[in-house]
């Protein structure tokens, strides 16, 4: 909201100067975002008048002024604008003014005595952009015939009158109009309001236009009225302009300058339609299949269309017997436009419900003052008082005849009572409160109340549509007291360090121990691509969880694995040059809960755990001279992984991921005392997905439950032995088909007194023409390491046991004693 201090001072005048008023509307809530001069700073300027205007003798483009600037003397000076002439009046820098910088930061520019052409000049003439008034530099600015010459031009124009610009929240709607801001600064000052006065309109003609609402879910109030006979051409009052520049209007028209100026000072923004163009009756609806607008803007418009969330929004409409002229609450038609030729208008002044706006304007990729108004809330008590302040300012400035109002009050939304207890108050604001100072701030804003106990029962005004809960009249209450004046108490509480969770280890660790691995934590959006998410988790576009108003297309679902964003940052380093990437990263990803059945019309149920993923490309260590360079593969990344998740043991069993090699993964369990848990995947990426990221080879993912690793268990102690351990070592024969781990889980299973730890050191797979195996057989070494902690371990007690893990993978595994 921008306006001007003095047109704010007319309805509201406190004694306090510029900056303290500032100070005081930014404590309250109202922040001021920007205060300065309505111009920028310079001296010695001056009303003058020229007397005569001959043309230079050598210079065809310029002219010799003489020049009254109330000094006692003519002054003579040159001048090249093409509209210096005899009798207008203008600013006139002296010899010794200071006009502002042509650029932000420059130097002020000093006028002297000079030549122009060899004819001498004693000043200049000014524009409005040489004075900082704008960007007009075609001429000189001309003055009102009545200017006082000699007079100081900053006294003259008011030029250091401040404009506020002032940052408003989305709640404060009702402080977009000059009327709101005076209500506001006069609860907060305590100053009088004067409000808006003007004469009501004498009715001369009886014609009404009919108006037909048929849905009132789009208009709750609709007023307007017909004035014949008016003068489009009329100039707009100097007085009018000069508050429209100041809030950052310009001038357009007489009929458009009059609708704006009443809904900057009124907040109600209004519409003036050529009543010669439109044909037949008015009707406000919604619109229609098909129908289309050319707005005032030149744009034309499909009044159908989807939203944001991909749902069909139709478009409200003012409409005659040939179809839509105006877009409601947003934007009127070019086809009933006024323009120099409109004798008979319609004023137009609805109460567009805001439910029925918002979200509208931007659907066509644009927004109005009108539409920023109706999507808060504008006052439906104020509309036929607008019509009539409006109507009156046509009448005075363009002339005519009006009709009656024709008001029509459908859908106004009723303002139900609000309760406020004192001691919650006090509670949420931190201070104490009196009944008497709450009482005194509802009574300063204009709220009806009454009390009953500590409890106010509070009815907000009609333009107050943010006053819906209890704490909303526990805000007013802080802003009226003042910011400024709540006391700034910390609280105060003895701090105590939280104890470290021993069983469960840190995220940061796990970040810290995949970064001495080497791989880089990356950090990506928690949503992906349609296609991206098919291709790596192999689901169906129905399981996918879309993102109702994604912020691009590449961002339309959620993603259910960390693959994608790391692959798309694989792709992004290789093609800025890298040759070997490792990457993690730790977040969330987004499924629907399976164990929750989804009904129709109901909200989804999802679940949101944290995943670690990694993936690693390119050679196994950095290029060098001590070791040969190779591929990573899945044994690197899985004796990564092991690192990095030290103490806890993890294995792996082949399976098939439809993002992964269908040879080259396997599925990731984590070792418990009571059973396996499945935790995650590692492998090789599918080569179809290799050949749809372009990759020239295929790096190797993984991706770990967080939650399950995390866990660690406290620390179990165990006294040292005396007693030396022994060690034995298993070589046995099994089939190629039978896994390592198989033979590791039957040796476990049979729980052999003495066992410490069974470790596999050595695999052998026979030459074609071997005699000691078969072909698809292969020989399997393990050591055994075995403790008594009570007494030295006897041969008899140690071939017992190796005789017992023989015979448990003799009869689990098939294998046979090499």
């Amino acid at each position: 909201m921008q306006f001007s201090e003095s047109w704010l001072r007319q309805y509201v005048n406190p004694s306090l100067d510029s900056d303290a008023l500032g100070h005081a509307m930014t404590m309250a809530g109202l922040e001021v975002e920007e205060q300065h001069s309505v111009a920028p700073a310079f001296t010695k300027i001056v009303v003058a008048q020229i007397l005569s205007a001959e043309q230079h003798p050598d210079a065809d483009r310029l002219r010799v002024c003489k020049v009254d600037a109330g000094t006692g003397q003519e002054l003579q000076i040159v001048c090249g604008a093409p509209n210096a002439r005899a009798g207008i009046k203008i600013p006139c820098a002296l010899v010794g003014a200071e006009l502002p910088p042509a650029e932000a930061g420059g130097k002020p520019f000093m006028i002297k005595v000079g030549k122009l052409r060899g004819v001498e000049s004693q000043g200049m003439l000014c524009s409005g952009r040489e004075l900082g008034l704008g960007e007009d530099h075609e001429g000189i600015l001309e003055l009102p015939a009545d200017a006082p010459v000699g007079e100081d031009i900053r006294k003259y124009l008011d030029l250091d009158d401040q404009v506020f610009v002032i940052k408003l929240t989305p709640n404060k709607a009702d402080c977009l109009s000059l009327l709101g801001m005076a209500r506001e600064v006069s609860a907060i000052t305590g100053a009088t309001l004067c409000k808006p006065q003007w004469q009501t309109p004498a009715v001369s003609i009886d014609e009404k236009r009919k108006v037909t609402v048929e849905n009132t879910e789009l208009c709750g109030r609709f007023a307007g009225r017909v004035i014949r006979g008016v003068n489009p051409q009329a100039k707009t009052p100097d007085w009018i302009v000069k508050r429209l520049s100041r809030a950052g209007q310009r001038s357009i028209s007489a009929l458009v300058d009059l609708s704006n100026y009443v809904m900057l000072e009124m907040g109600q923004p209004t519409h003036v339609f050529d009543i010669d163009k439109l044909e037949g009756d008015i009707t406000v609806r919604w619109a229609k299949t098909g129908e289309t607008l050319e707005l005032l803007n030149g744009q034309t418009v499909s009044l159908q269309g989807l939203d944001s969330a991909g749902k069909l929004q139709d478009a409200g409409v003012v409409a005659d017997q040939n179809g839509p002229v105006a877009l409601a609450g947003i934007m009127g038609g070019n086809h009933c436009a006024v323009s120099d030729n409109t004798k008979n208008i319609y004023v137009e002044v609805a109460y567009w419900l805001p439910s029925a706006i918002q979200g509208r304007a931007r659907r066509f990729n644009f927004s109005t003052d009108a539409a920023h108004r109706f999507e808060r809330g504008v006052d439906p008590q104020n509309t036929v008082n607008c019509l009539e302040y409006l109507s009156s300012l046509i009448l005075e400035v363009c002339g005519g005849q009006a009709g009656p109002i024709d008001d029509q009050v459908l859908n106004v939304p009723e303002r139900k009572t609000v309760n406020m207890r004192l001691a919650r108050a006090e509670k949420v604001i931190g201070i104490p409160l009196t009944k008497e100072v709450v009482a005194d701030v509802f009574k300063r804003l204009g709220f009806e109340f009454k009390q009953e106990g500590d409890v106010f029962i509070v009815t907000p005004p009609s333009y107050r549509f943010d006053i819906e809960i209890e704490e909303d009249l526990i805000e007013e209450v802080a802003r009226m007291y003042g910011f400024e004046n709540i006391p700034d108490q910390p609280p105060v509480a003895s701090l105590k360090m939280s104890a470290k969770a021993e069983a469960k280890r840190g995220i940061h660790l796990l970040r810290q121990r995949l970064a001495l691995q080497g791989y880089q934590e990356a950090v990506n959006f928690g949503f992906t691509d349609l296609e991206s998410e098919q291709r790596l988790a192999g689901a169906q576009e129905q399981d996918l969880i879309k993102v109702l108003n994604p912020i691009a297309n590449q961002y339309g679902v959620m993603r259910s694995t960390l693959w994608g964003g790391l692959l798309n940052n694989l792709k992004a380093n290789l093609n800025r040059g890298a040759g070997r990437v490792r990457l993690f990263e730790l977040g969330r990803v987004f499924k629907r809960d399976s164990s929750v059945q989804e009904e129709p019309g109901k909200v989804a149920s999802f679940v949101q755990p944290q995943k670690m993923g990694g993936l690693a490309y390119g050679a196994f260590v950095p290029e060098q001279w001590a070791s040969a360079n190779r591929v990573v593969d899945f044994f690197d990344v899985k004796g990564d992984l092991e690192r990095a998740l030290d103490p806890l043991h993890f294995v792996t069993e082949a399976a098939q991921h439809p993002a992964l090699h269908p040879g080259r993964s396997a599925q990731i369990f984590l070792k418990t005392k009571a059973n396996n848990i499945a935790v995650g995947w590692i492998g090789e990426l599918h080569p179809g997905l290799q050949q749809a990221y372009e990759l020239p080879q295929a790096p190797v993912l993984f991706e770990i439950d967080l939650e399950p690793i995390r866990e660690l268990g406290l620390p179990q102690p165990e006294e040292l032995s005396k007693f030396p351990a022994v060690q034995r070592d298993l070589a046995v024969v099994v089939k190629q088909a039978v896994s390592a781990q198989s033979l590791l889980d039957a040796m476990t299973a049979s729980k052999q007194n003495f066992v410490r730890t069974i470790e596999l050191f050595d695999e052998f797979k026979p030459k074609a023409g071997s005699s000691s195996m078969a072909e698809d057989e292969k020989s399997l070494a393990f050591r055994v390491t075995l403790l008594n902690s009570q007494e030295t371990l006897q041969d008899p007690q140690i071939d017992a046991v190796m005789a017992a893990l023989l015979g448990a993978v003799e009869k689990k595994c098939a294998a046979r004693l090499r």
